[in-house]
């Protein structure tokens, strides 16, 4: 960990001792901290914004809820995506994964510099995630979109780093052989692919 994660850490499980008093102004800084980073991770599990906004609600419900017995066995921000990680699972078995409609928000959210080809290359890689097992696109994310460490990770998904690391190899593999494919060049075989 650097020095702003050390202080954004710090600053993090400080808003959770004032959660824990009841200090609502508290969440609501944590909320915001935190929300793009969720709805960027969550958007792995579900295409549906509706169910996104749902989980990060809930997400911060537990939170909120839970904040007086956070022990600090890992970061504020591990623990935060954790949660919302297991609220995710939850949705998908209760929602599915099909979005509802078009949606109009996910247009908002994209910068308005972006060039058609950064938008061409986003979509290109969405496609090859899409091919990926949920456990997959979510290690995958943390690691890489996120930035947590196999160890948080696994905290977060609540599984061996021995699992982590596997899901981690097998969705690159797969990678490897499916963007190709997906850009219409000829896939190259790796050795040990699934």
């Amino acid at each position: 960990m650097n020095d702003d994660d050390i202080d954004s850490d710090a600053t993090d499980r400080m808003l959770l001792q004032r959660m824990a008093a009841d200090d609502r102004v508290a969440l609501g800084i944590l909320y915001r901290s935190y929300h793009g980073r969720l709805c960027r991770f969550l958007t792995r599990l579900t295409r549906r914004a509706d169910v996104i906004e749902e989980v990060i609600n809930d997400c911060f419900w537990i939170a909120w809820q839970k904040a007086g017995s956070f022990h600090g066995d890992s970061r504020v921000s591990t623990w935060l995506m954790g949660i919302a990680y297991r609220c995710g699972l939850k949705a998908l078995r209760q929602h599915g994964d099909e979005p509802v409609e078009d949606d109009a928000r996910q247009e908002e959210r994209t910068p308005a510099h972006d060039l058609d080809e950064d938008r061409e290359l986003r979509d290109w890689l969405g496609k090859g995630l899409e091919r990926l097992s949920v456990d997959q696109r979510v290690v995958i994310e943390l690691v890489y979109g996120v930035g947590h460490t196999l160890d948080d990770v696994a905290v977060i998904m609540q599984c061996p780093v021995g699992t982590v690391k596997a899901r981690l190899f097998h969705a690159r593999v797969k990678l490897r052989n499916v963007l190709p494919a997906l850009a219409g060049e000829s896939p190259k075989r790796t050795e040990n692919a699934p």
